[in-house]
């Protein structure tokens, strides 16, 4: 018995609507996505209903816009044709084991993402810094940097040294307000 595929069905149509999908969830608009990704709206119209592929370096944009798990991050990788390097190489170490070595892949995106909070946690392994950006009535984290405390403080260092350092750059220097004045004698 010969099965025949759908004629209406569209090649990527199941990575489309899971993308669609999760832009829904998010309650983010088309415009909202494809400018966070840096892609054409009607591009990715054409991705959400499954009419085209998006290239690799779009689809980690994506998987990384939308804060995917590994897991379903994995899944949609597959959706979209692309074995490697998402996927589980399997060994058979000298024990007889049975050893799976996991390539993970990530996007390196050198746009500025501008954000307005900022929450810090901190914890036995470090400190975490997650930055935020307000859309309305939610805030989405944008960028997530987790470093130790030794780092942390030479960031702190380093911000600290730019701001006073941009702070006398910008303009005229003025004078400290009056009661911050030390009088002459």
């Amino acid at each position: 018995m010969e099965v025949m595929s759908d004629p209406t069905k569209q090649p990527y149509e199941e990575l489309g609507t899971h993308l669609k999908y999760l832009r829904e969830q998010l309650h983010q608009t088309i415009p909202e996505v494809s400018g966070s990704v840096e892609i054409d709206d009607a591009e990715l119209e054409r991705i959400e209903a499954g009419l085209e592929c998006p290239s690799e370096d779009i689809l980690l944009l994506l998987i990384n816009h939308f804060n995917m798990r590994d897991g379903e991050a994995t899944q949609l990788w597959e959706l979209a044709g692309y074995d490697a390097p998402l996927t589980e190489k399997t060994q058979i170490g000298e024990d007889g084991n049975i050893q799976k070595q996991v390539v993970m892949l990530l996007a390196i995106d050198t746009r500025t993402i501008y954000t307005d909070g900022l929450d810090i946690n901190c914890n036995q392994a470090g400190v975490t810094l997650n930055f935020t950006q307000n859309n309305g009535s939610d805030s989405n984290s944008v960028a997530r940097l987790g470093m130790s405390y030794d780092q942390a403080a030479r960031v702190s260092k380093a911000l600290q040294t730019a701001l006073l350092h941009a702070k006398y750059m910008r303009g005229p220097k003025e004078l400290p307000p009056a009661d911050e004045q030390s009088t002459i004698d």
